[in-house]
């Protein structure tokens, strides 16, 4: 089976699946940078043991990371824990796409997983707008071509720079208020917060789409896709699991490749079945 990881700067997803493509299991984890290539093996193995899956079944793992500290240590995790050498997004893999940037090399690796994902289900042009630490807008043409986009501070950050820097204003639960003239702190802290974001990604939007044209599929992602999209003019598709079937597809493009590169230089240690 193959195992896919997105390490991001908040979270770490993961994404079990078969052969046949069909994803069996997924995990959403609080990224730590500071956790050792042995917790990071504990903390796997039990996570497969409480679902009843076999961590002796994954034989291949494909990572996309924009955490590049943590690059080694998940590496070496991979390789004593499960026994695969990994295979990284990064320049020289294949991805489908022609990366039509400056830089394609500054280009982060879920940015190009999740285009991968959007232009394989709904073709081009579409724009895929991932909802993380930062909120990315990501353009692909009509001929499966990666233009680049937008990248602006995540709903999350916005908060906090707000709480931070505003000593009488406490922190609130982000979410769609029930109007939008606030009667008291709370809510008006609410309807700024979660409108006038929704505010930044439409605006972005309409004008991507002003030069794209109005065919083009828009998408959304990440933990606040499904509040977001409800009120969004532009955003047609929510897909949650958009960076895992990307890895899951980038895989298969390289499959053989990798295959003949992976030759583990470590012994699987003995399963953990504690939780």
């Amino acid at each position: 089976m193959l195992l896919a990881i997105d390490i991001g700067n908040t979270n770490t997803v993961l994404g079990l699946f078969h052969e046949n493509g069909e994803r069996v299991a997924d995990w959403r984890l609080t990224t730590h940078r500071a956790q050792t290539v042995d917790e990071y093996g504990v903390l796997l193995r039990n996570l497969f043991a409480l679902r009843g899956l076999d961590a002796s079944s994954v034989d291949a793992i494909i990572i996309s990371s924009v955490v590049p500290p943590m690059d080694s240590t998940v590496r070496a995790m991979c390789e004593q824990y499960f026994g695969c050498v990994p295979l990284f997004v990064e320049p020289g893999v294949k991805t489908g796409l022609a990366i039509r940037t400056d830089n394609p090399a500054e280009v982060g690796a879920d940015r190009i997983v999740n285009s991968v994902a959007a232009f394989h289900k709904y073709g081009g042009p579409c724009i895929v707008v991932d909802l993380g630490t930062a909120t990315s807008f990501d353009v692909v043409s009509k001929n499966g071509e990666f233009l680049g986009g937008a990248i602006a501070p995540g709903l999350g950050i916005s908060a906090e720079a707000l709480f931070a820097r505003a000593a009488r204003l406490t922190r609130v639960d982000i979410r769609r208020p029930q109007k939008v003239i606030g009667s008291n702190t709370v809510e008006t802290l609410q309807i700024g917060l979660y409108y006038g974001y929704l505010g930044l990604i439409d605006g972005i939007l309409e004008r991507m789409l002003a030069e794209l044209g109005a065919e083009t599929h828009v998408l959304a992602t990440g933990g606040l896709a499904q509040q977001i999209a409800q009120d969004s003019r532009f955003i047609t598709h929510v897909e949650d699991g958009l960076t895992l079937e990307g890895l899951r597809l980038i895989y298969e493009r390289n499959r053989d490749a990798q295959v003949r590169s992976a030759q583990p230089r470590t012994q699987k240690k003995s399963s953990v079945h504690e939780a």
